[in-house]
């Protein structure tokens, strides 16, 4: 799905997916699938989809009601909620990072070249550590 919301562009063919849940089947009125994204500025959004009776619901007339799709931009407290929700701790971690018992961590947003976060990605993974481990590495 490819959507312009605010001036911006959010398009699920080209984002990166970080997790997803689903409720029920497809074709069933309570169905709802959701999916959050995360685009190669650090946005997020959230794709969801679902049944006649849920939020994601259409109208097609008086009293009538069908299945629907649409994308909801979500800021990086919204992503981390969603996420702590309904995603694992592992890739809940992989995502945001390694959370501490204490509140010695903060959370930042950068924007760098995309062939910058790819070696970043790839450097971390190659070393079995979170990519904020891997930066953390870097000035310890």
């Amino acid at each position: 799905m490819k959507k312009i919301i605010g001036g911006k562009l959010y398009n699920t063919d080209t984002a990166r997916e970080v997790g997803w849940r689903q409720y029920s089947e497809p074709g069933n009125f309570h169905y709802i699938c959701e999916t959050l994204y995360c685009k190669r500025t650090g946005e997020y959004f959230l794709h969801g989809e679902g049944g006649a009776l849920t939020q994601y619901a259409e109208t097609i007339g008086q009293n009538q009601w069908r299945g629907g799709q649409h994308i909801e931009p979500m800021d990086l407290k919204a992503a981390k909620d969603w996420a702590e929700q309904y995603l694992t701790a592992e890739a809940y971690e992989a995502e945001f990072g390694e959370v501490e018992e204490d509140d010695s961590r903060v959370t930042i947003t950068l924007s760098v070249a995309a062939s910058t976060a790819e070696k970043i990605r790839r450097a971390a993974q190659e070393k079995g550590i979170t990519m904020s481990a891997l930066i953390d590495s870097m000035f310890q």
